[in-house]
């Protein structure tokens, strides 16, 4: 528990700094039909309701131009899966 550590001296926690979160928080507010469309969206793929929203959000704007180029790595891995999945537009 973080009070122990505090209490013995150690902080073994790691503080992020503006740099490394590069997420940010914000409230939307969406209709009970819309939400659960959403929900069973995300069931259905095996993610959380905010990870299905991360992506949804992601594919359009990758799909409208919008979406600057990732870097090589993680994000450039994801943009290789969402091409294989093109062919639905579920959207």
């Amino acid at each position: 528990m973080c009070v122990d550590c505090c209490l013995s001296g150690k902080n073994t926690y790691k503080v992020a700094t503006k740099k490394e979160n590069t997420t940010k928080s914000f409230v939307l507010r969406v209709d009970a039909a819309t939400m659960d469309a959403i929900e069973k969206w995300a069931a259905d793929e095996f993610r959380s309701t905010n990870g299905q929203l991360q992506w949804i959000i992601n594919e359009a704007l990758r799909k409208s131009g919008r979406l600057k180029k990732a870097k090589k790595g993680g994000a450039a891995k994801n943009e290789e899966t969402s091409e294989n999945e093109e062919g639905d537009n579920s959207l």
